[in-house]
C-alpha cells in the first residue's frame, strides 16, 4: 500500500511523459493537459491504495482509456456539429506546438554550444513530429516501451493485446521513424 507521498512522487515523475503522450495523441495542448489531469485523479481516487510498483502499468492503462474517452466525446460532438453546420471542418484543426523538451542542462555540467543546442532542438522536433504521425497503436506501444521503459508484458497488458502485437507495433514504429530520419539526412 502506497503512502500519499509515494503517490505524489509517482505523479510528479510521470507528468511530463504523460503530457507528451497525450499531446501526441490529441495534438491539442489544452485537451492533453485535461486528459493527464483526469488520468492522475482517477489513479489517485481509485487506485491510491495499491502498491507503488503497480502504478506505472495502471497509469498507462488509465491514460489510454482517458485518451480514448476524449476521442469518443470529440466524435459525438463533431457529428452533432456536422448535422447543424457545414463550417465544422474548418474548426477541427488547431496549430500544434512542439513541446519544450530541452531543459538546457547538461549532465556533466558543461554548457552546450549554440550550434549543438540548435541541432538537438531540430532533431527532437523532427522526432516528435514523426511520432505524432505514427498510427496510434504503434505510437502508444513505442512510447510505453522506450519512453516509459515498460517491458513487453507490461505494455501488452496496458494496451490489452498480445506480446507479439506489441513487438510488431514497436518494430513498425522504429522502422517508420528510421525511414523518416534517413529521408531528412539523419542516421548512421
Amino acid at each position: 500500500m502506497a503512502t500519499d507521498k509515494e503517490l505524489s512522487d509517482f505523479l510528479a515523475s510521470i507528468e511530463r511523459r504523460a503530457f507528451k503522450q497525450a499531446i501526441y495523441a490529441v495534438k491539442k495542448e489544452e485537451a492533453a493537459l485535461d486528459i493527464v489531469q483526469d488520468a492522475m485523479l482517477k489513479l489517485a481516487e481509485k487506485y491510491g491504495d495499491k502498491s507503488v510498483s503497480e502504478y506505472p502499468m495502471l497509469f498507462c492503462r488509465i491514460l489510454q482509456n482517458t485518451i480514448n474517452d476524449y476521442f469518443r466525446r470529440e466524435n459525438v460532438r463533431n457529428s452533432r456539429i456536422r448535422l447543424f453546420s457545414s463550417l465544422s471542418d474548418a474548426a477541427e484543426r488547431d496549430d500544434f506546438d512542439v513541446l519544450d523538451v530541452l531543459d538546457g542542462e547538461e549532465e556533466g555540467g558543461w554548457a552546450e554550444s549554440a550550434e549543438r543546442q540548435m541541432e538537438r532542438t531540430q532533431l527532437i522536433g523532427i522526432i516528435e513530429k514523426a511520432l505524432g504521425n505514427l498510427p496510434s497503436r504503434q505510437r502508444d506501444a513505442f512510447l510505453m516501451r522506450y519512453l516509459y521503459d515498460m517491458d513487453v508484458a507490461e505494455t501488452a497488458a496496458a494496451l490489452q493485446c498480445s506480446e507479439g502485437t506489441v513487438k510488431t507495433h514497436c518494430s513498425r514504429a522504429v522502422h517508420t521513424l528510421a525511414k523518416i530520419l534517413k529521408a531528412k539526412g539523419i542516421g548512421q
